[in-house]
Formats: C-alpha cells, sequence, structure tokens
C-alpha cells in the first residue's frame, strides 16, 4: 500500500538491538506477547495492541514464547537494518 508493506512474521527469542533511522516501525501483536525493549526501558504487548517505534530508536524486540505479529513499514526496509547476521531477512520474499 502506497509503498508500504504489511509483514506477517512469527518470533521466539531475542533479536538483535536495532534502530530505522528513515522511518518509523508499527509492530501489532496478531497472537501471543512481545517485549520491545529500548535502551531506558522495555513496552510489552499482547494480542490486538500496537506500537509505534519512533525512526532513529534503538530496539530490541523479544517474545520468551512464539509470538505472531505485523510490521508495517516501508518497502525495501531491512529488519535488523546494519546490525546484519543469522536474524536479517530477505526482502520481498512471498509465502
Amino acid at each position: 500500500m502506497n509503498d508500504y508493506q504489511f509483514k506477517l512474521v512469527k518470533v521466539q527469542g531475542e533479536f538483535v538491538w536495532h534502530d530505522h533511522p528513515e522511518t518509523d516501525e508499527v509492530f501489532i501483536v496478531i497472537n501471543g506477547v512481545l517485549d520491545i525493549e529500548f535502551r531506558d526501558g522495555k513496552v510489552t504487548l499482547e494480542s490486538g495492541e500496537m506500537f509505534v517505534i519512533p525512526k532513529g530508536v534503538e530496539h530490541r524486540p523479544v517474545a520468551k514464547n512464539e509470538c505472531k505479529m505485523m510490521l508495517v513499514e516501508p518497502k525495501g526496509v531491512v529488519n535488523t537494518r546494519d546490525a546484519g547476521g543469522q536474524w536479517t531477512a530477505e526482502n520481498d520474499v512471498w509465502v
């Protein structure tokens, strides 16, 4: 939609610390519980809740158990930005 993508993902465990200096990022939890850690605190989201991370804010998603969610972000955004590693997802993969 207007060069934005709605990405359905399943996560479990600790993700890498990263930020997105060019864009905000939207997390919508569909099923499960997600903690979004910041250097100075955290936000806990449960099923049906949404949170917007402002551009440039470093964060790390953490799910103790499997969490299903939707991310909303501009097309081409790399999920780990430049942190890289095993959690970097290929863009534009349709399943």
